[in-house]
């Protein structure tokens, strides 16, 4: 058997193997980048205070719009109005980066890549 024990196979099948492994991480390289600038140019909607405050943020995590119903301004309590805007911003971005993990848990089976978005 010689000096590397439990080796088998010639070396070039073992490179052949290497060779496939690293077309199909490429492959899924480039499918996960097309899948991400796909997610990035969606859309999510969050809201906070029963609709009083309306958030749309990019899959980007981007604030594309915010909207406030009149009837949420309150000059006397403007502490309540900051709260629901917090809360449907956070919100918003929380599922952007739901909508971001689903994409590319498509692509990877669910395993969770460390760095990966």
């Amino acid at each position: 058997m010689g000096k590397y024990k439990g080796f088998s196979g010639s070396g070039m099948n073992n490179n052949t193997k290497m060779s496939n492994v690293v077309k199909q991480a490429q492959k899924m390289q480039e499918e996960m980048e097309r899948v991400q600038s796909e997610i990035e140019e969606k859309t999510v909607e969050a809201t906070a205070g029963g609709g009083a405050v309306t958030v749309v943020a990019s899959g980007k995590k981007e604030i594309l719009s915010l909207k406030i119903d009149p009837d949420a301004v309150d000059p006397e309590d403007v502490e309540t109005l900051e709260d629901l805007v917090m809360v449907a911003v956070n919100d918003a971005i929380k599922k952007a980066d739901e909508m971001m993990a689903e994409g590319m848990g498509a692509i990877t089976g669910g395993l969770n890549i460390p760095g990966l978005f």
